[in-house]
């Protein structure tokens, strides 16, 4: 696994499309056009136009774009990651960073420390074309089971640990006088369960080798066959008001 890239410093995307910028009109947003992502102004989230490459197997990643980790993720994208990232700034979401290790300090006292995910709370789910031909939505959990120590899989665990990913949009990468490349459109790294640093989407905290990163694996029960085209769903999640 790709644990951490040491060379990345945890770059938020700067450019005017991707900032944030001042608030947009419900027909802008309609009209917006990014191909394989649009706007659910009804359930105020993304969707996402996505692939099922999996029904087994041990997982790594929900999704990822195609021709890179379908091996370890359970569907596909046809979008590109930094459309869906401005597509979650558009709906007020905030980008952060994935783990990173970074140096601080100087001369003799320089040292690395690491830096646990951050972004702002997004929900994830999938939806998939029901019997009657009408699409259903279920959450991420209801596709991904995690194991414990004996192998076994506890479904409470995982509906606890997949009921939030952080958006932590990857990084730009490249030198200042040239044009920057956003490192998950190059890498595939969608949306991870496991740590590896260049993600769009991740969950809270660091998940490696040393703990446990790969005790996750595929619940049938409610896939479709491989091929299937499913929505991907992601909803910021909106932080509580205060009440006075």
């Amino acid at each position: 696994m790709n644990f951490f890239l040491h060379c990345l410093t945890g770059l938020a995307l700067t450019s005017p499309l991707l900032s944030k910028g001042p608030e947009i009109n419900k027909d802008a947003l309609k009209n917006l056009k990014l191909p394989g992502v649009s706007i659910n102004l009804e359930a105020k989230a993304i969707d996402v136009t996505s692939t099922a490459t999996l029904t087994e197997g041990s997982l790594e990643f929900v999704a990822c774009t195609k021709n890179t980790k379908e091996h370890e993720a359970i569907v596909t994208v046809e979008a590109k990651p930094s459309h869906i990232h401005t597509a979650l700034l558009l709906l007020g979401a905030k980008a952060g960073h994935p783990a990173i290790r970074k140096i601080v300090g100087e001369g003799d006292n320089q040292r690395w420390i690491d830096l646990p995910p951050k972004g702002s709370p997004v929900a994830v789910s999938l939806v998939i074309p029901g019997k009657d031909g009408k699409p259903t939505e279920r959450p991420l959990s209801d596709f991904v089971n995690r194991l414990d120590d004996e192998g076994e899989p506890d479904n409470a665990e995982a509906k606890k640990r997949l009921k939030t990913f952080l958006f932590a949009g990857s990084h730009l990468i490249g030198k200042e006088d040239e044009s920057k490349t956003y490192l998950a459109d190059k890498s595939g790294s969608v949306i991870s369960l496991s740590t590896f640093g260049d993600e769009l989407l991740c969950l809270p905290e660091v998940h490696a080798h040393e703990n446990h990163a790969l005790q996750w694996e595929i619940n049938p029960s409610h896939l479709p066959k491989i091929g299937t085209k499913i929505i991907l769903r992601l909803k910021p999640i909106q932080p509580k008001r205060r009440t006075k």
